[in-house]
């Protein structure tokens, strides 16, 4: 069940942050921000401090407007969004090729959402792992909810050094999740020695496209703002997550950008100029309803100072989202499939 009022969200906002904290918590996330090369730096070297702030304060928000899985997906016409983001979990299941019995890890699994939906669609053991412990509690109490926890568990770890034996695992995912890390190859490398050998990584990736122009103002603007309002160190191009999978020690298998043959356009739930009555609370009449709400709560002193900040935040980073769209030179969904070579491939037939 996700929140289901203003004020549940209001009273979410800083997770474990204490409540008088939450402004400069907001105003020191800002500063990994800023627009130098020293700042770019400090944010990939400071980046478990930036992404638990930044998930400490938007998580809330998240799940309020958007459900328990936080992540775009393809979109058929006449579909809803919340059986697009369903269907999106259903088809990484399928390429895992995972079976019912089976130890799954979300890399990065946020309130488990994801890890929910695949562990009941394939009958596996899902783990998911997660720096955040404002978000592993809250998944378990969601896992409680909805009677998973037998099949269903999390470990709040860094994803970057993982407490699992090599080979650990039978099929690894991660949905829009990997974008945080500081050096994707690290990342990619980490999971490559937690999954058994012959078996498969799936992931959806958060690149810059081909479009994207580093001599555009307004393209860098666009990437900043997606970076400010996400949590991320800095976003990379699909070529630089490919070379890090094949230096990792990964085959891949196939890759594509998804997002190019969604019939309809992912950014449509963000984009303001879209009307849906059934996710009115991301639109911007349900924007304006929650602006004005949480202007409300923080001035009587029921949601903490800081509030209408990450709120602002998060409503920058949607218009960029919907540019970036627009303009071509970003996708959330960029896809791949990946697999660890087997001890026996370079055997002799």
């Amino acid at each position: 069940m996700s929140k289901s009022g203003t004020l549940d969200l209001a009273t979410g906002v800083g997770g474990k942050i204490e409540k008088k904290q939450v402004l400069s918590a907001v105003e020191k996330y800002e500063k990994y921000h800023a627009c130098d090369r020293e700042a770019e730096e400090e944010r990939k070297a400071n980046y478990i401090d930036m992404v638990n702030k930044y998930y400490d304060l938007a998580t809330s928000f998240y799940e309020y407007g958007w459900g328990e899985s936080f992540h775009f997906a393809p979109r058929w016409k006449g579909e809803s969004l919340r059986e697009s983001i369903k269907r999106h979990e259903h088809f990484l299941a399928l390429q895992l090729g995972v079976k019912q019995g089976q130890k799954v890890l979300d890399v990065g699994c946020g309130i488990g959402g994801p890890l929910r939906e695949i562990a009941r669609f394939s009958g596996t053991y899902v783990t998911g792992i997660n720096n955040n412990e404002y978000q592993v509690t809250r998944g378990k109490e969601l896992n409680r909810i909805a009677g998973v926890d037998y099949t269903c568990s999390y470990v709040k770890a860094d994803f970057m050094c993982m407490p699992f034996a090599d080979n650990s695992f039978d099929g690894i995912f991660a949905i829009e999740a990997t974008c945080h890390a500081p050096n994707v190859f690290d990342c990619y490398k980490e999971i490559f020695r937690v999954l058994k050998p012959g078996q498969y990584f799936a992931n959806y990736e958060w690149c810059i496209t081909d479009f994207f122009d580093p001599n555009n103002s307004n393209h860098r603007r666009i990437k900043r703002e997606v970076e400010l309002g996400n949590g991320l160190p800095d976003i990379r191009s699909m070529g630089q997550c490919i070379e890090a999978l094949k230096h990792a020690g990964f085959e891949i298998i196939w890759d594509k950008d998804i997002a190019i043959d969604s019939p309809l356009p992912w950014y449509l739930p963000l984009d303001k100029s879209h009307f849906s009555l059934s996710n009115i609370r991301v639109t911007a009449l349900g924007r304006f309803f929650t602006r004005n709400m949480v202007k409300f709560l923080e001035r009587v002193g029921l949601a903490p100072e800081g509030s209408q900040k990450v709120q602002a935040i998060l409503e920058q980073a949607a218009d960029a989202l919907v540019e970036g769209g627009k303009e071509g030179i970003f996708t959330p969904m960029y896809f791949f499939l990946a697999r660890k070579p087997s001890v026996t491939d370079d055997l002799p037939t």
